[in-house]
């Protein structure tokens, strides 16, 4: 018998209305694990080179892992694949909550759809059982709204529901599938994929709990993180909004669109004040005891919130505050609280106003085209009003910025591609590379645009990073810690390395605050232990890192067959930018400098210097000499 997972991936064509159950070997389970790994498996196999994103060719999968559901903190996460309307490469998108695990009650490992129907519909699994049900007097409702009906429909409240909102449903290039209303698909346009599927919700409800190989290993495992979770205590009181004034500190928040790494209204717009003043609750995800969501609600005043779409985030802050600079809290919690009502990527959603604040203040976008809004840094209403715009496709500006911040600078052209922060068309999130090198090389090189949770940040490799930092780094054979300024062949090692790492972990569907390779709760040293009291395998932590790299190289094939290579592995203008503020003037990652890099990585990872993509001898080593239409 199978421990940690059923045995079952639901196969489904919405064109038909017709599903099958698939029962895959444990080799399958063994190999690929779960998360964008276990979704690559199918979406290779059938999404053919130069298949439109957002036509029904495209396959849409949503897969947990062989530890999901399990009673440990930070593990009831799903991973969403599809190829990305945002980048035209691969898509990848994570969301934690209550919907993960509810997805595995329900009976299954993983979800593969196919086509598109012909009105729209939601999904109903429960326990084994599969509907597809109506969905038409759902279309236009918000994602909250959305949740509720669906709990009335079905008569039970504990149901999760996974939806879009209207941005998806009007195929905005960055919509998000939210569920609890607040927990985000929120990268790469996964919301426009399943809203030109004209579906509009995954409704799961069930008991089937898998077995657990030793259940009295995987609760010490549980009970350990308890006990230890004072070790990220601010990141649980504070959230992860806490590094906001360390940001800004440092000279690494980004500011006016990027054009710099201080603002002066950090203090009002951190985590330590949103604490004391508007937030209302601390909200967690299935059997997990850090408790780092935000929960905020404003009653009175111009920007009132609905505590059921949760709190911003770091990225969330940053990118509707200091990237636009607006320094009023509430003004971003009502655009964070829209972004999860309408189902939007707060960083591209933020980003992309950003850059239309800076084009239309150098008159690269005029009055008319943003229909009539001033649309400046530091006006909040401006800022709101955009978002609302571009979340229905309302007006000229809208149906602009929904395309996202590098398909409108093309439009509109008049220089405004020199305010551009995306890396393959993707917004950047709110880490500097400038001052985070090596994350600026990570940046250039994901497969799916620029990503902060792709790799661990420069600061934990340091020579006076804490000895539990450096320890836990040491067991990935990283034993030298640099300077961080260095991007030398350690620093890149040392991307690449935990690059890996983290690919595991979005694998195994396991939270990057709870598990990684440096500070979080847990550590490298009980991965192998943790999905072996699961499974019964003997895993070890080298078959961990490999499992890690393998999903990396799918993630690139992926890429390699759109013909998305060495040349899409660039940073724009603005983020090599140097810093000219204190305390980081003079900072910038060069574009010789990132080349350089590129080449180290390129030789260490086993990929084409020429081309950046996977040789043949790397791809056969982890197996992946399946993978039909690589050039």
């Amino acid at each position: 018998m199978p421990y940690g997972y059923h045995g079952t991936i639901l196969h489904v064509n919405l064109t038909t209305g017709e599903y099958h159950i698939e029962h895959p070997n444990e080799a399958v389970y063994r190999t690929y694990m779960g998360g964008s790994a276990l979704g690559l498996w199918y979406i290779l196999r059938e999404v053919k080179p130069g298949t439109d994103p957002l036509g029904p060719d495209n396959v849409l999968t949503f897969s947990n892992s062989v530890l999901t559901g399990t009673p440990v903190h930070g593990q009831s996460r799903t991973t969403a694949n599809a190829k990305s309307p945002l980048t035209g490469g691969i898509g990848d998108s994570q969301a934690g909550g209550f919907w993960p695990a509810e997805l595995k009650f329900a009976g299954f490992d993983a979800i593969v759809i196919r086509g598109r129907a012909p009105k729209p519909v939601y999904l109903w699994l429960h326990d084994g059982a599969v509907e597809l049900r109506d969905a038409t007097h759902l279309w236009g409702l918000d994602t909250g709204e959305t949740m509720q009906r669906i709990r009335e429909e079905l008569g039970d409240h504990r149901i999760e529901v996974a939806a879009i909102g209207p941005a998806g449903e009007n195929l905005v290039r960055y919509a998000a599938i939210m569920n609890m209303a607040n927990r985000a698909f929120g990268r790469t346009g996964m919301g426009a994929v399943m809203g030109s599927k004209n579906l509009k919700a995954i409704a799961v409800r069930g008991k089937q709990r898998p077995a657990l190989f030793d259940k009295d290993r995987v609760l010490e495992l549980s009970r350990w993180g308890r006990d230890h979770v004072e070790n990220i205590g601010a990141l649980a009181k504070y959230g992860t909004s806490v590094v906001v004034k360390a940001q800004n500190y440092v000279g690494g928040l980004p500011t006016r669109n990027y054009s710099r790494g201080v603002f002066e209204h950090a203090k009002e717009i951190s985590g330590q004040t949103m604490y004391h003043t508007i937030l209302v609750d601390r909200d967690t995800c299935y059997a997990c005891a850090t408790k780092c969501k935000r929960v905020v609600e404003v009653k009175e005043g111009p920007y009132t919130v609905d505590r059921l779409y949760g709190g911003p985030e770091y990225e969330t802050i940053a990118t509707f505050g200091s990237y636009c600079e607006v320094g009023d809290l509430k003004a971003i919690a009502k655009a964070n609280e829209l972004c999860n009502r309408y189902g939007l990527d707060t960083i591209s959603a933020g980003a992309t106003i950003a850059w239309a604040m800076e084009a239309f203040e150098n008159g690269a976008l005029t009055l008319e085209e943003t229909d009539g809004i001033e649309l400046r840094f530091g006006n909040a209403d401006a800022m709101l009003q955009a978002l609302e715009a571009l979340a229905h496709r309302r007006g000229t500006l809208g149906d602009l910025l929904a395309e996202g911040s590098a398909r409108a600078a093309q439009r509109i052209g008049r220089g405004s591609d020199a305010f551009l922060i995306t890396v393959k068309g993707q917004e950047a999130p709110a880490h500097m590379p400038q001052i985070k090198r090596s994350l600026g090389l990570i940046y250039a090189v994901n497969p799916f645009g620029a990503d902060h949770q792709s790799s661990e940040h420069d600061t934990s490799y340091m020579p006076k990073s804490s000895k539990r930092d450096l320890e836990r780094l040491a067991m990935l054979g990283l034993t030298s810690p640099q300077d961080l300024d260095a991007l030398n062949r350690e620093k890149v090692e040392f991307a690449l390395k935990t690059q890996y790492f983290y690919s595991a972990l979005d694998t195994l569907g396991l939270c990057q605050f709870d598990w990684g390779p440096a500070w979080q709760l847990y550590g490298p040293e009980h991965l192998a232990d943790y999905v072996n009291a699961v499974t019964g395998w003997d895993v070890t932590l080298d078959e961990l890192m490999t499992v890690g790299r393998r999903r990396l190289n799918m993630l690139r094939a992926f890429n390699a067959r759109e013909g998305i290579g060495r040349d899409a592995d660039k940073l724009t203008k603005r983020l090599h930018q140097m810093l000219t503020d204190e305390p980081n003037n003079g900072l910038q990652i060069t574009p010789e400098e990132l080349e350089q890099a590129k080449d180290l990585y390129y030789e260490m990872a086993g990929w084409d210097t020429r081309t950046g993509y996977p040789t043949a001898e790397t791809l056969a080593a982890l197996g992946l000499e399946w993978i039909p239409g690589l050039p």
